[in-house]
């Protein structure tokens, strides 16, 4: 038989664009239209129709960058619209959309007179049935159209204006299309339907299989049997034609999909978060609205923030929401606070996500999720399986993975490993998207992609437009549908995330096992970009530990007579949980939502210096004494950790020699020699005697590269920048000040266009050098590096993560290995042979690169370089990122165990905090082995007033000691994140603490019940 195969396909894809699609509406009537525009930000809907609106013409320009525009539609229903039998009336509108990227661009959402939502409307789900409209034949509501420009400008990377309201101009963005009242045809649109669904198989299947060519054929004896000239009038018998291949069931062993339905938002990205306010409740009362008609629809939604954005401000849909739970349909997912990025969120911030967002959902909903749901974070810290087991959780999903540029994850159901030995049940979806629509291609994928057939027969696909939002649609769940039960596809149903899971548990019960971190192989410039919004997040944490610390000791202290301010903390840890979402951490967002960050953690400050210094007030009473206030875990200036007392005066001085036109710095503990370049030619301690700076290098030395990624700009550092480096020896000046104990060297350079001043400073009796650098940073698709070369033959590197630290090869022998050359580390990374390890801390900076040469001289030693990388300058979306003046702070101790790197990295960040007050404070707890640190110490969550305290083992090894509380305690009790009694092992509750006996990173939570005398 001749191959006329793609001749029928151009039929079927013409007969569809020219007859089908324009004859699912048949008859349409314009509305009359009147309209408001909203002076600047958006105003509740109440408001907004109060306002005087004037008539408004179809067709015309609308839209200044992030402006609203309010639109009143009013008009009649002809009396015979309707009345026929397959025949429904919606109203359609079309605020200028383009079918390309839903939730990019414009969007509106109707309201009606009232001031309750109806339903969103976006570029494929124009529709608003007119049964919800409050009945009768009369139109007459409002649409909000948000004008939200198209900064993805098609995935150029272009510099754009339109991040930034004070640079996107007023021009409008946007053309009214059409606004009217129309006759929807069901018959056709089910038709439509089949359609989608034997096209998107057929294309699909392998040419050699029948399947595919008994589709074809239906489909031409359907497009042979129909009147072009009355495709109402055949519709029913098209369908009829479809009926028999549709009707074939799927292969006995086809693979089993999960579908639930998502719409993955993003709290901040290419739009601030006011506006992400609205995507929310304009794609969740799309949701509510499908579950009316479908009683079967299941939606999956993470992120307790934004609930309580509707909450807050949508509560009538929130009413509607809580429904829909206890209906099983509108099921909380995740159980976090945002979906955060895990890299650089420190350990405690990382419990809270969980702390927060279950418990939100526990107490609005009575939910208690399963589940952990990040699908587009990039990348995973080895610390979470651990952090999501100990919040009472059992699974983990992730998606962003398939964006790995080399290495393939080999499975897509597997146990996910921790550092401290936790394994979670985790899926890593095969349809390789969290925005599926249930295309023929996307279910075939998830199909030919699934890595595990023989041991698993299901997976899961998330469904529904994401990213900006508008969720599952009318089509999808007819696909979905279509789908259940079809030979050539893989089997869908409609459900939870819980229900696969459960499903998935039983199906595959002996798992492969991934061990650490899933390291994303992409993005790895979000451990730099915006180095603002990343000091911000560490100053925010560190803060947020001393005022809950300080605030519970007052608490206990004062026998209950200070006032825990419970609320106003979790407002304040709420409010940075919400920063840390996985685009505004990263610094991947608009330049308007970098600048909200800036503002919030500069009020996360301002609020939380005002709650530590009442605490302090309270705790140490009246008096001109000086106290240090050390929070940290350790003792410092012979204060005992969590104490505050009398600072011990630093022993010993500090000699700065000049030397060659640099200088020398000695404090008797260790010696560093600053070049005529303010470089470091030579840092030893003297315990050691070793030299920790390689022969013929330099440590302190920046390098500016140029960085250019291929796409992506503030996400991605591409391998080849390195080829490109011009390194940062010049000085315009090298000098010694004086400033009290310590020795000062400033050093000042130029970089580019940027200025650069160093402040080198050794103290008295300091077992590290302190560099501070300062940049008045003026560069363009530059990356700034700080390096040191060290003479140590490291075969891997340390890097802190959450409670505990990951190693990760300095080689690369595999392509695993090779595509780590950027990595995050939080406030340490160490290297180390056998007996001699360098600490290097900062203040501020998460990523690093570790590399190691042999040297070629006849030393043959090895050159270990540790470089930080402290600034970039990427172009999109923020074309100004960065520019401007920043402080970066780094510590190098030589001869430096993990201990040693876990108290610098704590004393980097923890500023010393000198205040006056009557009387010294007892710690309110001890621990006898500082290899277990106290990472929180807080009250409960419940307000009983139990303190709460939270440790780990931190050098990863098996570590003992016990932990006493330093006041009147009637119970001790091992508990999880939420606080709920949970058996631990290793511990063992006594009278007055815990005996722990810890296996390496274990994390344990305690809550202790105060004595009579304490409360």
């Amino acid at each position: 038989m001749h191959d006329d195969r793609r001749i029928t396909e151009v039929r079927l894809h013409r007969f569809v664009r020219e007859r089908i699609t324009p004859a699912v509406y048949s008859r349409t009537l314009p509305l009359t239209l009147s309209s408001w525009d909203v002076p600047d930000e958006p105003v509740p809907a109440l408001e907004a129709m109060r306002q005087e609106f004037q008539p408004q013409e179809q067709g015309a320009l609308w839209g200044k960058p992030w402006g609203t525009k309010w639109l009143r539609l009013q008009g009649e229903v002809p009396e015979s619209w309707g009345t026929e039998p397959d025949t429904t009336v919606e109203v359609l509108v079309d605020l200028g959309f383009t079918v390309e990227i839903p939730g990019f661009q414009c969007e509106g959402i109707a309201w009606r007179p009232d001031g309750t939502i109806i339903k969103a409307v976006s570029p494929r789900n124009q529709y608003i049935p007119l049964k919800l409209l409050g009945g009768g034949m009369a139109v007459d509501f409002y649409v909000e159209a948000a004008a939200n420009p198209d900064v993805a400008q098609g995935w150029t990377f272009s510099p754009t204006p339109y991040g930034d309201k004070s640079t996107a101009g007023t021009a409008p963005q946007y053309r009214l299309g059409s606004i009217a009242i129309a006759e929807l045809n069901q018959n056709v649109w089910e038709l439509q339907q089949d359609i989608s669904t034997l096209s998107g198989l057929m294309a699909v299947l392998p040419l050699e299989l029948p399947r595919r060519h008994e589709i074809l054929r239906a489909l031409e004896r359907m497009m042979d049997i129909m009147d072009p000239d009355d495709v109402a009038g055949t519709a029913a018998a098209g369908r009829e034609v479809l009926a028999d291949v549709l009707a074939r069931p799927a292969y006995a062993s086809a693979h089993q999909l999960v579908a639930t339905g998502h719409a993955h938002i993003d709290s901040a990205w290419l739009w601030p978060v006011r506006e992400t306010v609205r995507k929310c409740a304009r794609t969740f009362s799309n949701v509510v609205a499908l579950m009316d008609e479908n009683p079967d629809f299941v939606f999956s939604c993470s992120s307790a923030q934004q609930f309580a954005w509707i909450k807050e401000f949508y509560p009538e849909l929130f009413g509607r929401i809580r429904e829909k739970i206890s209906a099983g349909q509108f099921v909380p997912v995740g159980g976090m606070w945002v979906e955060s990025d895990t890299n650089m969120p420190g350990g405690e911030a990382m419990a809270r996500q969980f702390v927060e967002g279950k418990g939100f959902f526990l107490a609005e909903f009575g939910v208690d999720c399963h589940e952990a749901w990040l699908p587009d974070s990039f990348g995973y810290s080895a610390a979470l399986p651990q952090i999501v087991k100990s919040a009472g959780s059992r699974w983990f999903l992730t998606q962003k993975i398939s964006w790995n540029q080399v290495n393939r994850m080999p499975h897509h159901t597997f146990n996910w490993e921790g550092i401290d030995g936790t394994r979670l049940f985790t899926h890593f979806p095969p349809v390789d998207t969290y925005n599926s629509e249930l295309s023929g291609r996307e279910l075939a994928h998830a199909e030919r992609n699934y890595r595990d057939h023989g041991h698993g027969t299901v997976s899961l696909v998330p469904f529904g437009y994401g990213d900006g939002g508008g969720g599952p649609t009318r089509e999808m769940l007819a696909a979905a549908a279509r789908a259940a039960d079809l030979e050539g596809s893989p089997k869908v149903r409609i459900g939870s995330a819980e229900s696969f899971f459960t499903q998935a548990e039983a199906d595959y019960p002996v798992l492969p096992v991934w061990v650490g971190e899933m390291y994303l192989e992409l993005h790895r410039g979000t451990y730099t970009s915006q180095a603002r919004t990343k000091k911000g997040n560490r100053r925010s944490e560190h803060l947020l530990r001393e005022a809950e610390l300080w605030c519970a000791t007052a608490a206990v202290r004062t026998g209950g007579s200070f006032a825990y301010p419970a609320a106003e903390l979790k407002r304040l840890w709420r409010l940075v949980l919400l920063q840390q979402f996985h685009d505004i951490l990263p610094g991947s967002s608009i330049a308007w939502v970098h600048h909200d960050a800036e503002r919030n953690y500069q009020a996360v400050r301002d609020a939380l210096e005002a709650i530590i210094g009442g605490a302090a007030a309270a705790v140490l009473g009246s008096g001109e004494r000086t106290f240090l206030l050390n929070a940290a875990p350790h003792a410092r200036d012979g204060v005992p950790a969590l104490a505050a007392g009398e600072p011990a005066a630093a022993g010993g001085v500090v000699q700065a020699n000049p030397e060659n036109g640099g200088f020398v710095l000695d404090n008797g503990v260790i010696r560093a020699v600053l070049d005529a370049d303010g470089l470091l030619a030579s840092l030893v301690d003297y315990a050691s005697g070793r030299e920790a700076i390689a022969p013929g290098q330099r440590g302190n030395l920046l390098e500016l590269h140029r960085d250019t990624p291929n796409e992506w700009d503030a996400w991605d550092i591409d391998e080849f920048y390195r080829r490109n480096v011009t390194p940062l020896t010049r000085t315009s000046s090298v000098r010694r000040v004086h400033e009290g104990a310590a020795a000062v060297v400033l050093v000042e350079r130029l970089a580019g266009a940027s200025t650069i001043t160093q402040r080198i400073a050794l103290a008295p009796g300091s077992p590290s050098l302190s560099i501070t650098t300062s940049v008045d940073w003026q560069e363009r698709e530059k990356l700034l590096k700080l390096g040191f070369a060290l003479d140590v033959r490291a075969d891997r590197s340390a890097a802190e993560t959450q409670f505990g630290h990951v190693f990760r090869p300095t080689h690369t022998n595999t392509s695993w290995e090779t595509a780590k050359f950027e990595i995050c580390a939080h406030r340490w990374i160490h290297v180390a042979e056998p007996g001699y390890g360098v600490a290097i801390s900062n203040a501020s900076t998460y990523g690093h690169d570790v590399a190691r040469t042999i040297r070629d001289d006849d030393d043959g030693g090895t050159t270990t370089t540790v470089r930080l990388s402290l600034l970039r300058a990427p172009k999109f979306p923020d074309p100004e990122a960065d520019r401007g003046l920043h402080e970066l702070t780094v510590t190098i101790r030589p001869g430096a165990d993990i201990a040693d790197a876990v108290e610098e990295g704590y004393r980097t960040n923890l500023d010393p905090r000198v205040v006056r007050g009557g009387s010294p404070v007892e710690p309110l707890f001890s621990v006898t082995n500082p290899a277990l640190v106290i990472e929180a110490v807080k009250l409960a969550e419940d307000g009983s007033g139990d303190v709460v305290v939270r440790l780990y083992e931190s050098l990863g090894q098996r570590s003992a000691g016990k932990l006493t509380a330093n006041f009147a305690v009637e119970g001790v009790t091992s508990v999880d994140l939420l606080e709920r009694p949970l058996e631990a092992a290793g511990v063992r509750t006594c009278a007055d603490g815990a005996e722990l006996g810890l296996r390496p990173f274990q994390l344990v939570t305690l809550r202790f019940a105060c004595g009579a005398a304490t409360r």
